[in-house]
Parts: structure tokens; C-alpha cells; sequence
């Protein structure tokens, strides 16, 4: 691994293309969920690929059954706190975080805040199947990378269209040359109208980080401009930019270098989804120190117990707010507003008050 630099947009001119675009050995088992070796070559070369029909509906409705658990606990806190004058419990999963938002502005960015993972969504992670495909990518030595987040995409929410970005402009350093894919599973038909993915195809193939902003519109995204995937990505913006829509059951796998962004939710549902990650689990990639990853598997040790309680006993967003927020006291259970580290990474060309909260008080 080479040196590393310390100061704001470090690394900008490094890169690494092997982990990204170099095929790792194969197992030599044959095991289920494996995708064939046309699909993995497709991703080290176009930087992601769509799994289609993966999962059963039995399998992904303990996740549906979750979320519609947290949008319930969401619906009291907000009604005992005489925030909203109404639970909604006549709607359903894909109405009723909605009603709760034209109650209370910003709902939806409470459940993303403060959201807990629940059982269903660590079932799925280390799915073993999910986890057989995972290895052809990273080896046979995998962690969950304690990156993960459930989206709260509500129709026509600013606040939820993720704008261009590498994922490593999240990450602190360590992760530039270390590839963490990421799995992206929605709960119904993602597709153009409620705001599924697009992609930037052979973005990641220099390894490079290109230059993000901070932030943007009135939210705490990063933002990456075609201009800059043109000229430092080696992206054609005119023909490499391709709307990826996921059948329900599938999921989007991509690098955590290749630029990526969110549509609006033009449609009348809440597009639910998460996003999962893996890494080698020899290091703590990527995330200032704030949370480790849990190991699933390990090639010396068959029997590596997933030790959940230590995962779960940290909270990151709660440790980031602590870190990164102005307000050092314990900030209002209904506030909207969101922090990282990540703020301090790059130039904000946009002030707002997620940029204003943050601290550079605490390295």
C-alpha cells in the first residue's frame, strides 16, 4: 500500500486500477448463488453488473416486514412528541412513510438517520448464497464493511436524490485501493420512474478518486461533476451514462470506485432499498476509526462466529454526530440535519445547514 497524504482532497492523483478492474482466482467449488465468469468479467470491466432473479419474495419479505416495523416505531415517536396529529395506519409500506412526511417534513430523513439494522437486513448480508458471489470478487476472506444504509426515497423528495459520486468520496483513504463492492436491493421494481440508479460505465478503471464538492442542493451529499468524470475518469458522458433499471428479487452490484447517482421518485410509492457492502476483513477500510466491519468469513477458520454484538453495540451515525456536529450536547431526536466526516474532505462550494453543523474541531 503506498504512503498516504493527510491534507484535504488527498490522493486525487493516485491510482490504483488493479483491485478494480483485475479478476481475483476463482474457487474452485462450485457453490450456489456464484454468478458465471461472463458476469464477473463483466463487472471488473464495466464496473457493475444487474443480478436478476437472486432472491425469492420469501426470502425479501422479512426485510418488507422490517421496514414497515421502523416506519411504525418512526409513526409514535412523532405522534407521542405532537409532531404529526395522525399515525396513518391505514396505509400500507409504500404510502405510509409519505403521509407521515406531509405531516412532518424531513420524516424521511429521520428513518434514515436514525435507522437500527434489523435482523432481516443481517440475514441478507451474510446470505450465504450472497455470500458465495462475494467471494468471486474479494476472495474467500470477506467482512460486512460498516457502511450500510436503508434509502427512504418518498416521491418527488429532494432531500433523497443522491447526486454523482464515487463511493470512496465517503470513505477516508485507506479505502482508494481496496475494492468494497457494494449491493444495491430494492424492495419493488426499481426502474426510471421511482428513481432507480444510473451508472457512469468504466468510470472505476483508473482507480482514481475524481474531485467532489460539498454539498449539495440543501442536503449532505457530495456531488461529482460530468465535467470532472470527462476530464480526470476517462468517462464519455455522452454515451457512457446508462439508467440501470433492478427487478424486485434482483440487485445492482458496483465498485466502490465508479460514479453512480439516484433519479427522482416521479411515481406515486416509496422506493425502498439498501445498499450492502463487503471488504477484507484484515483491515478497518475506509471509515476514520468510527465503526469496524464484522467478519462473515474467514479462509483459515471455517467456524469464525459473526459477532453481531459487538457490531451492533456501535452506532455510526451516532458516533459521527458526536464527532462531527457543532452542537457537542445530545442533539433533538427530530432534528433533519446530518454531518460526517466526509464534509471535511472536500471543498464546499455550497453552504447549508448540514455543512454549517459540521465541526473540523475533532481530527
Amino acid at each position: 500500500m503506498s504512503s498516504r497524504r493527510s491534507d484535504k482532497n488527498d490522493g486525487l492523483t493516485d491510482c490504483y486500477p488493479e483491485p478494480y478492474t483485475k479478476i481475483p482466482p476463482q474457487p474452485t467449488e462450485k457453490k450456489p448463488g456464484q454468478l458465471p465468469l461472463e458476469q464477473i468479467k463483466q463487472f471488473f470491466e464495466e464496473g457493475y453488473i444487474v443480478v436478476e432473479n437472486f432472491f425469492s419474495k420469501d426470502e425479501l419479505q422479512p426485510c418488507r416486514d422490517a421496514i414497515n416495523e421502523m416506519v411504525e416505531l418512526l409513526a409514535n415517536k412523532l405522534y407521542e412528541a405532537g409532531k404529526i396529529k395522525h399515525l396513518f395506519k391505514e396505509y400500507g409500506l409504500f404510502q405510509r412513510l409519505t403521509k407521515l412526511e406531509e405531516e412532518f417534513p424531513g420524516a424521511n430523513i429521520l428513518l434514515f438517520k436514525h435507522q437500527k439494522i434489523p435482523k432481516a437486513f443481517r440475514d441478507l448480508w451474510c446470505n450465504e448464497r450472497l455470500l458465495n458471489l462475494i467471494e468471486q470478487l474479494i476472495g474467500p476472506d470477506i467482512a460486512g464493511h460498516p457502511v450500510w444504509n436503508m434509502r427512504t426515497k418518498t416521491p418527488n423528495s429532494k432531500a433523497m436524490v443522491v447526486p454523482w459520486h464515487q463511493d470512496n468520496g465517503y470513505f477516508s483513504e485507506e479505502a482508494y485501493d481496496h475494492l468494497i463492492p457494494t449491493a444495491w436491493i430494492p424492495f419493488l421494481d426499481a426502474n426510471e420512474e421511482n428513481g432507480c440508479m444510473q451508472m457512469a460505465r468504466f468510470g472505476h478503471k483508473q482507480g482514481k478518486m475524481g474531485n467532489h464538492t460539498c454539498c449539495h442542493s440543501d442536503t449532505w451529499f457530495i456531488d461529482l461533476s460530468e465535467e470532472e468524470m470527462n476530464t480526470s475518469l476517462g468517462v464519455d458522458t455522452e454515451k457512457d451514462l446508462v439508467t440501470v433499471p433492478v427487478p424486485y428479487g434482483g440487485f445492482l452490484l458496483f465498485s466502490n470506485t465508479i460514479p453512480h447517482r439516484s433519479l427522482p421518485n416521479k411515481s406515486n410509492d416509496v422506493r425502498w432499498s439498501i445498499d450492502l457492502r463487503w471488504q477484507s476483513p484484515f483491515e478497518n477500510y475506509g471509515f476514520y476509526d468510527i465503526a469496524e466491519g464484522i467478519v462473515f468469513r474467514s479462509s483459515t477458520d471455517p467456524d469464525v462466529k459473526k459477532d453481531w454484538d459487538k457490531f451492533l453495540s456501535v452506532d455510526r451515525k451516532e458516533v459521527w454526530q458526536k464527532k462531527y456536529f457543532k452542537q457537542v450536547v445530545e442533539t433533538d431526536h427530530f432534528d433533519t440535519t446530518i454531518t460526517g466526516p466526509w464534509i471535511g474532505r472536500w471543498e464546499i462550494k455550497n453552504e447549508n445547514k448540514h455543512t454549517k453543523a459540521f465541526t473540523k474541531s475533532v481530527s
